[in-house]
């Protein structure tokens, strides 16, 4: 039996990486020029009110460009790229590719840019009762290049190129994945592909992020491209990298065990780089309280009468997006005194406790899930999907707890210019020359 090959290399210049990555892996034989070829980059989202760090979090506009340079010069004539990003959180996606330079790419080759959120999704049958609906664009294409970041998620472990496949689904299926029971969130995204035609995955390494999905995270320099035309070898090779074997990331091992994968890396054929000398463990997530009362940072600070829970899976990407700037408002508001004795609880799964005066419910799920809890003494309820984080400031203060917008504002110029002295981070690689 063949076994997959994955490529790692090395970035030099982008463009010529590139061309080795994809010719150890021989990237481009399963396609053929007079194909539709569908980009599907990672944007999660963007922001242009506030300062958005893309390091580690948005595939950069160097490697799409030189993915569809190298594209056009073997005769590729018919190259869409296409994205779902977060539609609350996001600006028209025809703003954020003009952002990025695409615009440049559809002049200079003609490919073809399409938000998802602007166009139709059809109704996919996955059996066993799953249905997902996908955008009509990316179901059209007879063959998708993916394209995600290297970079860990604080909810799956590492954000690959399987889970980018989200950003085909609308907004409702993407919340279908974030479920309970048989439908939590390491069984239901990896289904995604069993539809599409994926026929490349080449995973952007130029920086590497923990503590992902988003801006929140921190981002290293890491300069690889990792390149497979079996998207499971291909995320298997960048969770080693980041330092998780893939029986210990939830979603790959059922990835694995449904298709006849082994999870194993002697299985498969790796090129290039060895990924032992690439191979550096990468955190995750935010470290929590024993007592599940909220980030071990609270507890140094000695902030009291306050039990923020633990954030699980079920917890929409909308909503997890704005979880760390929720922190942030509630760490405003701490000014030496005990809060009056709060619980935030948020999620489909989480029921307030008893024994607590306020419970603030994050979000329409917290909030559906607790319309008729008896252990509630006084609901805070912040409706939204996600809750919007001017009018939490303004729902907190009228319960008496005085957050500071401005706090937040710091914060995110924070995040940018944590990055403004070293010079191996360049915002000119979200740009096309």
């Amino acid at each position: 039996m063949v076994k997959p090959s994955v490529s790692i290399v090395k970035v030099t210049d982008v463009y010529e990486s590139l061309q080795e990555s994809l010719n150890l892996c021989h990237g481009l034989a399963g396609l053929n020029t007079n194909e539709k070829i569908l980009i599907k980059p990672n944007i999660v989202s963007w922001d242009f009110e506030l300062p958005f760090p893309p390091f580690g979090v948005v595939t950069t506009s160097v490697v799409i460009e030189a993915l569809v340079r190298i594209l056009a010069e073997h005769g590729f004539k018919d190259l869409t790229i296409g994205e779902g990003a977060l539609p609350v959180l996001s600006p028209k996606g025809e703003a954020v590719y003009e952002t990025l330079g695409y615009h440049k790419l559809a002049e200079r080759y003609g490919v073809k840019l399409v938000d998802f959120n602007q166009e139709e999704f059809v109704p996919v049958d996955y059996g066993d009762g799953l249905k997902l609906e996908i955008a009509k664009r990316a179901l059209e294409a007879e063959k998708i290049i993916n394209v995600p970041v290297l970079k860990t998620h604080n909810q799956a472990k590492v954000s690959l190129g399987i889970k980018n496949l989200k950003g085909c689904l609308n907004k409702r299926s993407k919340q279908l994945c974030h479920g309970v029971g048989d439908q939590e969130l390491s069984s239901m995204f990896p289904r995604i592909i069993e539809k599409l035609p994926v026929a490349l995955t080449i995973i952007d390494g130029l920086y590497t992020l923990e503590k992902g999905p988003g801006p929140t995270g921190k981002a290293y320099r890491k300069n690889l491209l990792i390149s497979s035309r079996d998207s499971y070898a291909c995320d298997l090779v960048g969770s080693a990298i980041l330092g998780y074997p893939a029986q210990d990331v939830e979603h790959l091992s059922n990835f694995a065990q449904r298709h006849g994968y082994s999870t194993e890396l002697a299985a498969y054929d790796i090129r290039g780089e060895r990924v032992a000398d690439h191979q550096e463990f990468v955190e995750y997530d935010w470290e929590w309280t024993g007592q599940d009362t909220g980030p071990a940072g609270f507890e140094k600070r000695g902030i009291s009468g306050l039990a923020i829970r633990k954030y699980d899976s079920s917890l929409c990407t909308g909503c997890s997006v704005q979880y760390n700037p929720m922190l942030i408002l509630f760490s405003s508001a701490y000014k030496g005194s005990p809060f009056p004795n709060v619980e935030v609880v948020s999620g489909k799964n989480r029921l307030a406790s008893p024994g607590f005066d306020n419970s603030v419910l994050f979000g329409k799920c917290a909030c559906h899930l607790n319309k008729d809890n008896p252990e509630i003494k006084k609901a805070i309820p912040l409706w939204g999907c996600p809750p919007d984080l001017k009018k939490f400031v303004e729902v907190l203060a009228e319960a008496g707890i005085d957050c500071d917008y401005q706090e937040y504002v710091r914060f995110r110029h924070y995040l940018l210019d944590r990055y403004k002295k070293d010079a191996d981070f360049k915002l000119s690689d979200w740009s096309v020359k």
